[in-house]
């Protein structure tokens, strides 16, 4: 069975972005930086919510082609354009750069994809991981936690019919107080 992993950078308060979608605040270090290229290039399928595609999609497929793009955002745009893509969306978007448009209910098409075994999942956009955090689906959590609070915004998190336990399983420390927090479900 596929691995099902949810990472995202969030404040100590528990959003990944802040109100407006404002995302200013979580702007990696160089380490961090190359921590989430190397998870990139490690995954074998990525999901992605549609609005973060939109976000993603709209820098970089590019990005390496932009005047001052240093080795490792051309490093990451390979990766990111390289690495299969599954976008899931309730209406026709385009895609491209490796990426397919699933209109089909996401939780069926999840637990199908996890089903059928291969390579680590990552999924991307709350909306679409709280419909997996919710199904069960997800096995794996990594917050990568910087040193602010937002105070509102859009939830790392979603509600939750259960519990959900977990047990740690790495921290890692990096620049300006950011902290690696990695969890896997207990079942």
């Amino acid at each position: 069975m596929r691995k099902l992993t949810f990472a995202m950078n969030t404040s100590l308060d528990g959003y990944i972005a802040a109100p407006g979608e404002d995302l200013g605040w979580s702007v990696p270090s160089d380490e961090l930086f190359e921590w989430w290229s190397d998870r990139v290039a490690a995954t074998s399928l990525a999901l992605y919510g549609r609005k973060m595609w939109e976000t993603m999609s709209a820098d970089w497929p590019t990005a390496d082609e932009q005047p001052g793009a240093t080795p490792a955002i051309i490093e990451f745009a390979g990766r990111w354009r390289d690495m299969p893509k599954m976008v899931f969306s309730s209406r026709a978007i385009p895609v491209d750069w490796n990426a397919r448009l699933v209109t089909s209910d996401a939780v069926t098409e999840i637990a199908r994809l996890k089903a059928e075994g291969g390579g680590p999942m990552d999924i991307l956009g709350a909306a679409l991981a709280a419909a997996a955090m919710r199904a069960g689906l997800i096995d794996e959590y990594i917050l990568v936690t910087h040193p602010v609070l937002l105070g509102g915004g859009k939830p790392f998190f979603t509600s939750l019919d259960d519990w959900v336990h977990l047990n740690l399983v790495e921290t890692r420390t990096f620049p300006d107080g950011v902290l690696l927090t990695r969890y896997e479900t207990i079942r």
